[in-house]
């Protein structure tokens, strides 16, 4: 299968070319979670109550995802930009360091997760009832850490090499079985969510192996050799340094996510933090296209950066800009036009579809400002500025959502105040981040034509 040259031709072309394979591999991916809790929040006694036990893991596989995207995403840039310049040992250290740290890490995580899953599930918001499947799901979950870890940290190396269907197929092949396997798990073997947890898991390793059988293969430009399976105190000071605006980003959605629940438990009980289960799920769905377009622009960028292509590096950043605002307006309409629609694809629950329209229209308010954060933030990641990736990700969670998530309700908004905390964040935050882009980019690409 041919790899795309991402210094010629149509820089729209060639993102598009990145973005749809991208898009549809994320579409697929977000599949091995969102199935599961549509099988879950139909399980036929109309109560959410499984549903909100699988939502307060959520905190904790997020933090997985967190190192995951350290070690993973952190040494992407590096090794597109070693790539573009022609330094095909570098770029080979750089996969191989980053493998390491994947595969390290994962054994850690998963043992820490077992030590404290009980005071972690209570302290994200938890109820004596919730709790009981919130364990059993994640129970079952942690002992496919390693499988997660390389299949989400290493496909991005297949994309890089401009291989994006290869990347694709790698969930897909995931997907599938975890679509297969799940209701056989839930429904014929009556496993309930410790059937939607170990379908993930398997699912999880079969593309795991699919990612090292490619790497390892002869179809790789720049295969993942045993022997570069290591870590060198340079390369791994470099991948954290680059890593750590991912791992904040995504170490933030952990905080964002465990200061919602335990206070939506506080002022509306498992109800409300089943109904931000969903609509985290609703949210998945609609930022894909948004991350697809970005994720794709990102080698684009990086490639064509480190091949000294300003030009090119400009307009990926305009393409990238225009397209993302254009899709979140549209996909805002159907969110607030359609809100009950997309509660029923995910519960049968009366009184939660009930609440959970209103609340739908609070956190998307302000959707389209989504789109000037991402331009930003992945643009900054795509050129190694990690200084500003932090920055804005700390802004837009830490400062501000995760404040007025524990501040709003208790000022009066109630429950709302924990889901209006969110547009409140996408128009300050994706202002700020975008502005400061476009001058310190636009500056440094201008002085460097």
């Amino acid at each position: 299968m041919k790899n795309i040259d991402f210094s010629q031709g149509s820089v729209r072309k060639c993102i598009i070319m990145q973005a749809v394979p991208l898009t549809v591999a994320q579409l697929v991916h977000i599949l091995y979670n969102l199935v599961d809790r549509i099988y879950i929040g139909h399980l036929g006694d109309g109560d959410s109550i499984a549903l909100t036990g699988v939502g307060l893991t959520f905190p904790v596989i997020t933090l997985i995802m967190a190192f995951t995207a350290l070690f993973g995403n952190g040494g992407l840039p590096l090794f597109s930009m070693a790539h573009g310049a022609g330094d095909k040992e570098k770029a080979q250290k750089i996969l191989g360091n980053s493998a390491f740290l994947l595969i390290s890490s994962s054994v850690i995580l998963t043992v820490l997760g077992y030590i404290l899953t009980k005071p972690l599930l209570f302290a994200f918001g938890a109820s004596g009832e919730s709790f009981v499947y919130a364990k059993e799901y994640l129970n079952i979950y942690l002992t496919g850490t390693l499988f997660a870890m390389i299949s989400t940290g290493l496909n991005g190396y297949i994309n890089s090499q401009g291989f994006p269907r290869i990347g694709m197929f790698t969930v897909v092949i995931g997907a599938a079985v975890n679509i297969v396997l799940d209701p056989i798990f839930i429904f014929v073997f009556d496993m309930g969510v410790g059937g939607a947890a170990l379908a993930t898991v398997i699912s999880q390793a079969v593309s795991a192996l699919w990612i090292i059988a490619f790497l390892t293969g002869k179809k790789a430009v720049v295969p993942l050799k045993i022997s570069n399976i290591r870590a060198e105190l340079a390369t791994t000071k470099n991948i954290l340094r680059v890593g750590t605006a991912n791992f904040i980003m995504q170490g933030t959605n952990f905080l964002v996510q465990a200061s919602c629940n335990s206070t939506l438990q506080i002022y509306g009980g498992d109800i409300f933090v089943g109904i931000m289960t969903v609509i985290n799920s609703i949210r998945e769905i609609f930022t894909l296209p948004l991350t697809g377009i970005v994720n794709g622009a990102q080698p684009v960028i990086s490639f064509n950066y480190g091949a000294k292509k300003y030009d090119r590096v400009s307009s990926a950043i305009s393409f990238n800009t225009k397209s993302g605002v254009i899709y979140t307006l549209a996909a805002w309409l159907l969110i607030v036009l359609f809100p009950s629609f997309w509660f029923g694809v995910f519960s049968d629950d009366a009184v939660m579809a009930l609440h959970g329209a209103q609340m739908l229209k609070i956190y998307f308010f302000g959707f389209i400002f989504m789109a000037l954060q991402f331009a930003g933030q992945s643009v900054f990641q795509a050129l190694g500025d990690a200084k500003h990736a932090i920055i804005f990700s700390l802004l837009r969670k830490v400062v501000i959502v995760v404040p007025l998530t524990l501040l709003l309700p208790r000022i009066g908004f109630g429950v709302a105040g924990v889901f209006l905390a969110e547009p409140i964040s996408n128009v300050i935050g994706g202002l700020c981040c975008y502005i400061t882009m476009k001058i310190t980019v636009g500056k440094a690409l201008g002085n460097r034509s």
